[in-house]
């Protein structure tokens, strides 16, 4: 059995800016403060993930370290979209147009963040994600024509999976070494291990925050190839991660 690529960039709709920073990272710090609180649920602060981390992924791509080929093909391929042409028609009911009036041309997506879920078992998980409210599916079609377009061109690491759009909040990869403690996730709880990853019972953090808004009406105007490995930086004075942008469209542009 052939080993599995390693992943080395991924395909994203980027959700931080200078607009949206504001609102995210006071979201954020709240919600860190508390679960990390021993008082509360104790979750190790390692495991909440950096605002300026924070996006929707729409794939992975696993390009070989000693080529360029495979990452300039994508870039090529993501500067050649014509991402208007992505965007879902609007659905019924449409604004009524008067005789000879032209309809109002679809605008790019919004994106809102609200609640919070589980990636495994909520009793047993090691990521928790802000899913976006999509009532009428504009934004999920949008993503997967995009996704489909990088797939088709063989550029992406095979995967058969429905996509499953989310903004990670916590992952508990990243406080793996931590020692195991008791009061995590529910009270006389204890940490779980499962190869090396710390699990929590996170049933009494998705009650506490299943209405919580992390971002809202935020326009979906870009997307991105980004690296892994995210990069320490200082924003206003605050210390947070990103991950370095190789490549980007403009809805607006394109």
């Amino acid at each position: 059995m052939p080993p599995k690529p390693f992943p080395t960039h991924f395909l994203c709709v980027p959700i931080v800016t200078p607009s949206s920073r504001p609102q995210l990272a006071l979201s954020l710090e709240a919600f860190a403060v508390d679960v990390t609180n021993p008082a509360s649920f104790g979750v190790p602060r390692e495991a909440i993930r950096p605002v300026g981390t924070l996006h929707l992924t729409l794939g992975v791509f696993a390009f070989p370290r000693d080529k360029d080929e495979g990452l300039k093909k994508a870039t090529q391929l993501l500067k050649s979209l014509k991402v208007k042409d992505l965007l879902p028609t609007p659905v019924p009911p449409a604004p009524i147009v008067q005789a000879g009036e032209k309809p109002t041309a679809t605008g790019p997506p919004t994106l809102t963040l609200r609640g919070l879920a589980s990636m495994q078992s909520v009793h047993k998980t090691s990521v928790l994600y802000a899913p976006p409210v999509d009532p009428d599916g504009t934004l999920q079609a949008f993503c997967e024509r995009v996704r489909r377009i990088f797939q088709e061109a063989g550029l992406l690491v095979e995967d058969t999976r429905p996509l499953l759009l989310h903004a990670t909040i916590l992952n508990t990869v990243y406080a793996k070494g931590v020692e195991r403690s008791e009061g995590v996730g529910q009270p006389r709880k204890s940490f779980h291990r499962r190869r090396e990853r710390l699990t929590i019972d996170a049933q009494g953090i998705l009650e506490r925050y299943e209405d919580q808004v992390w971002l809202e009406n935020f326009k979906v105007t870009k997307i991105a190839i980004c690296k892994m490995g995210a990069n320490k930086i200082v924003v206003d004075g605050v210390e947070d991660e990103v991950y370095e942008v190789v490549a980007e469209t403009d809805i607006y542009a394109t």
